[in-house]
Parts: C-alpha cells; structure tokens; sequence
C-alpha cells in the first residue's frame, strides 16, 4: 500500500504534539523523575547499599510454621518487607539481619539459648539462598560478596541483654559473625541505661564500659540505637573506634526517645560514627509521635519525613555521618512512600532531586560504612597487638551477682 509523503508527515505531527502535550502537562517532579531515578539506579549499582538493620530473622521466628526458613521462602513474594526480589529491587547490596531477642528473657532466662536459634535462622537464611546472599564479616568479604552478584549478609544482635554479663559470651557470639550489638534494647539491663526508661546508672556501668572495649578489642561495632543520651556519651567516651546507629533517627525533627539529641550528633565527626536513619513512622513524624488514638486513625509518615532527618544529620554532623537503617520487618508499615525493600531506589532519587551529588549519595548508600567497618577492624588489630581478651567480670566491676 502507498501513502502520500502529506499523510505521513500529517501522521508524524501529530504524534508529536501528543508526546508534547503530555510532557508538558505532567507535574514538574513526574517529567524530572527518570532522570533522577536513573542516577539513583547508578549509584546503588556502583556500590554496596547498606542497611543497618532488617528483622527478617524475627518475622520468620514468629511466622506460621515458626522458625522454619523453607516454609517461608524469601525467593518467592512474602507477607512481609522482605524476599529476594524485592531486594534486588531496592538495590540493596549488603544488609545487617538484625538477630533480636527481647529484653524480657532477663526475667525468663533462656536469652542465651533465644540468641543462638536467632543467629542460626539468619545462618540458615544465608545459607539456603546462597546464590543471591552471601556471609560477610569483614568490609573486605563485603566488596567481595557484592562483585560476585551477590547481596553481603551480616548479622546484629539487637541488646546487650543477650550476652547474659559475659565477655566470654560476647566473643563466643562475634566467632558465630556477629558484627555489631545493640548496647541495649528498650529495658535497661545490668551495666546499660536504655532510651524508654528511667535511669538507672546514668548511663553506662564500669562494666558496661568494659563491654565496649571488648568489642572495640574484637572489631565488633558498637550500636547505641536503643540507648539512652548519657549512655550515648559513656559510649562515645569510652569507644576507640567508631560507633553506629543501626536504626536511630534526629530527635532535633522528631522528639522521640529512639532518637538522637544533637549534642551526641555533634560528636559524631571527632568519633567518626554513623547514625543510620530509620523509617519507623513514630520515630520520623511528630503527628505520628504524637498520636494517641486508635489504630485506624493514626496518622501517616512519609518520605519527606524520613528525608528531613537525613538532611538534618547531615547538617549537624556531616555528610561522612549518616547511612540508612530501614527496620523493615520490625515496623508493621513503612512511610508513605518507602513501603519496603524495594523502595530504597525511590529515597535516592528524591534526594538526587534535591541537589544530592552522587559522590554523596555514594556516601550515604556505602562509603560512610565501610569506612566504619574498616576503622574498626583496624583498631581491633591494634588492640589485639597490645592486650588479650579481658577477664573482667561485672561482679568485679560493679559489684553485681552474676
């Protein structure tokens, strides 16, 4: 069939004032947003996306079977925040499974046991799916896991509690690929002041000052999310390497206690730690902080939220400071916005959008940590050169009945 040269011109016009039209009537973000995505895809390819802390140990724990790795199988779609795909998704190149156990074992005993099946899911996890997660304990096997494709898999253990007052214990749990312990969880504990209740000891014991050498002695970072201010500074007085916030957020955005006062903020840059900004609605919003009615009307967080408090550690410590720690799988909902794993390459864009250079979102997404983990393992070097592991007790050190 022929067609005139007029008709095919006629054709191709108005094709083009269609595309014209609706370029020119899409709001100004939707027209930038590719762009902006596609930086954002850039940087997450190029380095190994951290996440300081996912509790899908945790929800596989209190899945239906319980505690059965297969029956919930992260290589197909879950319930939760968290399977392979999504991951891949997000861009996620190197995830801390958070191997929690709550606080209230102290008064049922058995934390120790508790913590050993925990490490031994996130084990299992790694294990089972080894052609997409990979075990790191070292920043070095963290580049390695991520250029062979694969997501670089470590672990955390969610407050002190879980050591039962035992250095031995704390070593035995660093052999397993334990990198990091949350000082306390949401209930002080024998040498810890936690964020949500009262002081006890002002902070942190002679022993739980102890604890902290011992993990900079080992290279095991140390987490004051979940701490209280005065245990934020004993930390930080007492650390010779840098500290962490897996999962922390600004208390000068959102007064809450799970956040970070600016005055320990401040302190990050002679440290060298990191806070690792979290999603938890209550923990990002003031309405939502605030709000204390029933489930149905609560209101909702949103990426702007979560936004606001990366930008302000950034302000307040620099930008070598701040990383993300999402605590999907331990929220019940993200923010608007930030659903779950997959959404992280939607943050990166919209902070891209906002002038974000990609050397700083480099940072952000990776560089700060590895950083950190390097540090630490330096120090744990130099450490190990001077002393052997400690002997203290926290009868000799506070005087307490073990």
């Amino acid at each position: 069939m022929q067609v005139s040269v007029r008709t095919s011109l006629g054709v191709l016009s108005a094709a083009l004032a269609t595309v014209f039209v609706a370029l020119t009537l899409a709001p100004p973000g939707l027209r930038a947003q590719d762009e902006h995505l596609e930086i954002a895809k850039r940087v997450l390819s190029s380095v190994p996306m951290f996440d300081g802390h996912n509790d899908l140990p945790w929800a596989i724990r209190n899945a239906d079977p319980p505690m059965d790795v297969r029956a919930y199988d992260i290589s197909k779609p879950t319930q939760g925040h968290t399977d392979l795909a999504r991951l891949r998704a997000g861009g996620v190149g190197a995830q801390f499974w958070s191997v929690y156990v709550p606080a209230s074992v102290m008064e049922e005993g058995g934390g120790a046991r508790m913590q050993l099946e925990q490490i031994d899911i996130a084990h299992q996890i790694i294990s089972d799916h080894r052609e997409d997660l990979g075990l790191a304990v070292t920043a070095a096997e963290v580049m390695g896991q991520f250029h062979r494709g694969k997501v670089a898999s470590m672990l955390g253990i969610e407050g002190g509690h879980a050591i039962e007052n035992s250095l031995g214990a704390l070593r035995a749990f660093y052999h397993l690929g334990v990198r990091y312990m949350t000082l306390t969880h949401s209930a002080n504990i024998d040498w810890a002041d936690s964020c949500c209740e009262a002081a006890e000891f002002g902070g942190l014991t002679a022993f739980g000052e102890e604890v902290v050498r011992e993990m900079n002695w080992l290279g095991m970072l140390v987490d004051i999310s979940h701490v209280s201010p005065e245990s934020m500074h004993d930390a930080l007085d007492v650390a010779e390497a840098p500290v962490i916030f897996s999962h922390s957020s600004a208390r000068g955005v959102t007064d809450h206690p799970r956040n970070v006062p600016d005055d320990v903020l401040r302190r990050l840059p002679e440290n060298g730690g990191v806070v690792m900004v979290t999603f938890v609605e209550s923990f990002v919003n003031q309405a939502v902080a605030d709000y204390s009615g029933p489930p149905e009307g609560r209101p909702r967080a949103t990426m702007a939220d979560v936004v606001a408090h990366i930008e302000h550690v950034r302000a307040v410590a620099g930008i070598e400071h701040v990383a993300i720690g999402g605590d999907f799988d331990g929220i019940d909902r993200g923010p608007v916005g930030l659903a779950d794993v997959s959404t992280y390459p939607a943050l990166f864009a919209e902070l891209s959008r906002r002038g974000w250079t990609e050397s700083e979102l480099r940072a952000l997404a990776a560089d700060n940590l590895l950083r950190v983990m390097r540090a630490s393992e330096a120090t744990a070097r130099r450490l190990q050169a001077e002393r052997g592991p400690s002997t203290a007790t926290i009868q000799g050190l506070d005087g307490l009945v073990p």
